[in-house]
């Protein structure tokens, strides 16, 4: 009697990193929408400029903003600063259309973070399903 051992790691492998690429992408973008929901608006810039990419050989996803104004929303300014450590006293800025205005500075929307907490335990529950299918697939 012959035993015929078969090999099938490479293909678990390939099957488990497909998944969590894929899962990648949804959770980016639940994510990415999420945060976009919590943005404070006054022109929709910062809102609009939230994004996701997700690095697929280090089975990463990065949720973020290029727009200075985006960490200001999450932590806060000046005397609101989250951890006490803004400027003191306020200032005096000009806008875009030239009007001036003095500001004590601005209060954290934590919209990052609150949209993470929100859907962080839909987000595993989401991983371990999705993982799980291909498992049993």
């Amino acid at each position: 009697m012959s035993v015929r051992f078969v090999n099938n790691s490479v293909k678990v492998k390939n099957a488990l990193q497909d998944a969590a690429i894929k899962y990648l992408y949804e959770a980016g973008g639940e994510l990415t929408e999420q945060v976009q929901n919590n943005t404070r608006v006054d022109t929709g810039k910062t809102k609009g400029s939230f994004r996701y990419r997700v690095n697929e050989s280090k089975l990463e996803c990065t949720v973020g903003s290029p727009l200075e104004n985006a960490i200001w929303e999450e932590f806060g300014t000046g005397e609101f600063a989250l951890h006490g450590n803004g400027r003191k006293g306020g200032w005096s800025y000009q806008d875009e259309q030239g009007n001036w205005h003095h500001t004590e500075g601005k209060t954290p929307t934590r919209a990052f973070h609150n949209a993470f907490q929100t859907l962080k335990p839909a987000l595993i529950n989401r991983a371990k399903q999705v993982l799980k299918t291909e498992m049993t697939e």
